[in-house]
């Protein structure tokens, strides 16, 4: 089994990076910083707090004055590169909240070497104007790290992050700096034009449509950000309008010719092969997109939806299309199954055509 993220943390890094600050600042204890980091409680901590740890260590031992103990964390940053040196960046937001200036020249560096997009938040929650205005100019940066940034921290669901409730009210804020990075030349940062506004169509659906059709048509490269950025509304929603955006209008005259599920009992941890077969109308094709909606029952009575995408291609009139998909009943860390009976339904387009059911049984449980 892999080692969980926060491994790499070890007494070794540890170490070695105290080394590397002690060449750069001759008056820091880098044994010391070894055993405040290595403390007691550090085996329970978990990544985000194993980063924080660190974060204070430094804070301890570094010089006291912010200015001078972020110069000599600039002074060493071109070497620590990559996922582990995220504490660069939760330093500036543990420490210079109140030294804007000097903490966003910091960002703006570290970003490029590790990520500051976490850090960036609590600055949006402590002056939203000011740091919006910030990520607008750094929307227009040279680095494409820079430009990223402009994006991925104000996204309003960012994963492993505080939310930013504002933002979820009303994104509007939000919207000049996607508009400056639709068609950005980098990949990596158009991506996260598509994830930002993939988390605003989760509250504001109407919004992101507008948007698409606005923009859809005008680059190879936009079209395919905005295909990215409605996926919540494809593969979660149905909704008829994303789904014709993309060329996945509703058909009329398919013919569903296979639709199964076997075994029809499962216990919870197996798995049921999904076969399905449809027969396109004559006459001209069409883009089809096959969907598995899988309906999970809660305790509560009530149940809760979610789409597995079976196939997505373009089918000439007439054309017999057909596959199978193997669907495990495990449960994950975001998903618990219980037993009853679980609706599945072939989504074509947007559009139920056929379904059937299974029914989860718990071990050594009878199924209700």
């Amino acid at each position: 089994m892999a080692e969980p993220l926060k491994a790499i943390y070890d007494e070794a890094f540890l170490k070695q990076f105290g080394e590397r600050v002690r060449r750069r600042h001759a008056g820091f204890d880098a044994a010391g910083f070894v055993r405040l980091v290595l403390g007691e409680g550090w085996e329970r901590l978990e990544l985000k707090g194993r980063i924080r740890r660190i974060t204070d260590s430094l804070g301890e031992k570094l010089p006291q004055r912010y200015e001078e103990a972020l110069d000599v964390l600039e002074g060493i940053a071109d070497d620590c590169r990559g996922f582990p040196y995220l504490f660069f960046p939760d330093f500036v937001e543990r420490f210079g909240l109140d030294d804007w200036e000097r903490s966003m020249r910091a960002l703006a560096k570290f970003t490029a070497l590790s990520s500051a997009e976490f850090a960036v938040r609590p600055f949006i929650k402590r002056d939203t104007p000011r740091m919006m205005a910030q990520m607008q100019a750094w929307s227009l940066d040279a680095d494409e790290h820079v430009r990223r940034l402009a994006s991925e921290g104000c996204r309003p669901r960012l994963p492993w992050a505080d939310a930013l409730p504002a933002f979820k009210r009303d994104p509007s804020p939000i919207l000049p700096i996607l508009e400056a990075l639709k068609a950005d030349p980098s990949e990596y940062v158009r991506r996260s034009v598509a994830n930002n506004l993939n988390d605003i169509s989760k509250d504001h659906p109407a919004l992101v449509l507008e948007l698409a059709k606005r923009w859809f048509g005008r680059q190879p490269e936009t079209d395919a950000l905005l295909r990215h950025a409605c996926r919540s509304l494809i593969r979660q929603s149905a909704d008829p309008e994303a789904l014709a955006l993309f060329g996945l209008a509703p058909l009329s005259g398919i013919e569903v010719t296979a639709w199964s599920a076997s075994p029809s009992e499962v216990s919870i941890g197996g798995a049921a092969e999904i076969q399905y077969a449809l027969r396109m109308p004559e006459g001209a094709g069409a883009k089809l997109r096959l969907e598995l909606a899988v309906y999970y029952p809660r305790p509560s009575g009530k149940a809760y939806r979610k789409l597995f995408k079976l196939s997505e291609r373009v089918a000439a009139g007439g054309e017999q299309v057909s596959g199978a998909r193997r669907h495990a009943f495990a449960d994950l860390s975001t998903r618990r199954h219980h037993p009853g009976a679980h609706r599945l339904v072939l989504v074509v387009n947007g559009q139920p055509l056929a379904e059937t059911e299974i029914r989860l049984t718990g071990e050594g449980a009878e199924s209700p």
